[in-house]
């Protein structure tokens, strides 16, 4: 509307329109003058007549603009409420976010202390796990390395590298865990404790501890006993050793009286039956049975000697052990260590001690070496026996002729001796465990085997002497005892520094 009227103004108002009215006839008189009166009156007529159209339209646009005023002013109160309750609404969200910002960064640093206690305790834990004495491993339901530490990457010269992700028996073969011990202890739910001993070197305790978690696998401890059993060894040995002292000496004393009373007899027999008074001389120089007699008391006589020596070596081996170490004449020790194997070693009743070939090769001046002489011997009659026992078990075939070489020599402060017999030799497998201890349920008569094993001798050696004991044997050929025994001892102490006695040099087994 608005529009239109303007467009019919401007109309009006434009040059054609007011041409048109200036020169049409209707503004001029009679005599073609033109009517300026006329012309201005109806002019005047059409401004008013525009005057009243536009003060209509003010009108009207007053009146729309004071509705839309109106309208406005209702919008702009609506919008202010409505922005009021949306600020209301932004106050109370800015503070519940505030209060959300600060319960989140309540949270959050929480969090970062939660995470680095978890960090902390899990470096502590790892840090346990890794320097603990303890080898330690664990595997996952499927046998899979989970934890590999330290420990058992020294022990096993296997890095966690490159055992994590494998199978424990693709890792490490030689262990002695088996999949059905770590079966065993999942589906059980129970602890399954194992031992394992390398070649009497060391000792392991193996301990399987199921996780609580179903289905989580297990953990593997494995604890180094060797000290330990070290230690329990060298107790059971002093105690046996105490027990055969205690028991030689009884058994000497108990013996000695009536073998004393027995020589006694027979010296005052032997002198009877040689008294001129008693036995004519003509007829007891003439008498077989005089003679074989004679005889007869003649050689009782030296085996009642023979016993009498044996209880000395008993007395003697009660009271030799005395808790130091001692210098002695290496080849004295090995001597007497013959003498008492002749005595009292007869593993076959065919091949005695006495009867075997012995070969001697010892060096001239050999230095004195620090040892206990009493289980040194031990030792060295336990190598006789294990030899005899070999020889007799070859001693069937036709021209054999059982030996037996003691080798004696020193070298870069070390006294080494070499036991070698040329009878039935050990297998691979029999080397290898030759100085583990045997255990059996065997009765006490079936129980010994000397073909097996030298556990107590190598105990001896290594732990009481800080030596060395090894094997070297072909089946055919036979066997050679390497003992290596240092010269040099810095625990000796002084007082134990002469050699030792007779007495101490004599021992029975």
């Amino acid at each position: 509307m608005k529009n239109t009227i303007l467009l019919s103004i401007m109309a009006m108002l434009s040059s054609p329109a007011l041409a048109y009215t200036f020169d049409n006839d209707l503004f001029k008189d009679e005599n073609g003058v033109r009517n300026w009166q006329h012309l201005a009156n109806t002019v005047g007529g059409i401004l008013l007549v525009l005057l009243l159209i536009v003060t209509v339209y003010l009108f009207i646009a007053r009146r729309r603009a004071y509705r839309a005023n109106r309208e406005l002013t209702a919008i702009r109160n609506e919008l202010e409420i409505r922005v009021k309750e949306r600020t209301a609404t932004l106050d109370e969200s800015n503070k519940l976010l505030l209060e959300s910002n600060r319960l989140l960064e309540n949270e959050v640093s929480q969090h970062k202390i939660t995470a680095d206690q978890l960090r902390s305790s899990e470096s502590y834990i790892k840090d346990i796990l890794t320097s603990m004495p303890l080898m330690l491993v664990g595997l996952d339901k499927n046998g899979i390395i989970t934890h590999w530490n330290k420990k058992v990457e020294e022990v096993s010269e296997i890095s966690s590298e490159e055992a994590l992700g494998k199978t424990l028996w693709e890792a490490y073969p030689q262990s002695t865990v088996l999949p059905e011990h770590v079966q065993q202890s999942m589906v059980r739910n129970e602890i399954i404790h194992l031992k394992q001993s390398l070649r009497s070197l060391y000792y392991y305790e193996i301990t399987i501890y199921p996780l609580q978690e179903p289905d989580a696998g297990v953990v593997i401890l494995v604890d180094d006993v060797t000290k330990q059993t070290a230690a329990e060894n060298m107790l059971i040995h002093n105690d046996k050793l105490s027990f055969m002292g205690e028991l030689a000496s009884t058994m000497a004393h108990d013996i000695n009286l009536p073998l004393q009373g027995l020589m006694m007899d027979l010296q005052r027999f032997q002198r009877i039956i040689n008294n001129s008074s008693v036995v004519d001389p003509e007829q007891a120089s003439g008498s077989d049975e005089a003679q074989k007699l004679n005889t007869i008391i003649t050689d009782m006589s030296a085996k009642g000697e023979q016993v009498s020596t044996i209880i000395s070596n008993l007395l003697a081996f009660s009271r030799s052990r005395t808790g130091k170490k001692q210098t002695a004449n290496i080849v004295e020790v090995m001597e007497n260590s013959i003498r008492l194997a002749n005595e009292v070693i007869s593993v076959s009743e065919k091949l005695p001690f006495k009867q075997i070939k012995l070969e001697r090769k010892f060096e001239k001046n050999l230095p004195l070496v620090p040892c206990y002489v009493t289980e040194l011997q031990q030792v060295l009659l336990s190598l006789f026996r294990h030899a005899c026992h070999a020889l007799s078990l070859k001693n069937e075939v036709e021209g054999f002729e059982p030996a037996i070489k003691i080798n004696l020599s020193a070298s870069y402060d070390n006294l080494w001796i070499k036991i070698t017999h040329n009878g039935l030799g050990l297998t691979a497998e029999e080397q290898m465990h030759l100085f583990e201890p045997f255990f059996t349920g065997k009765s006490a008569a079936e129980d010994f085997d000397a073909g097996q094993r030298l556990s107590f001798s190598y105990y001896i050696v290594t732990e009481q002497h800080q030596g060395n004991m090894a094997v070297t044997s072909d089946i055919e050929l036979g066997s050679t005892i390497h003992i290596e025994l240092p010269i040099r001892d810095v625990t000796l102490n002084g007082s134990s520094q002469n050699e030792p006695d007779a007495e101490d040099l004599e021992l029975t087994e």
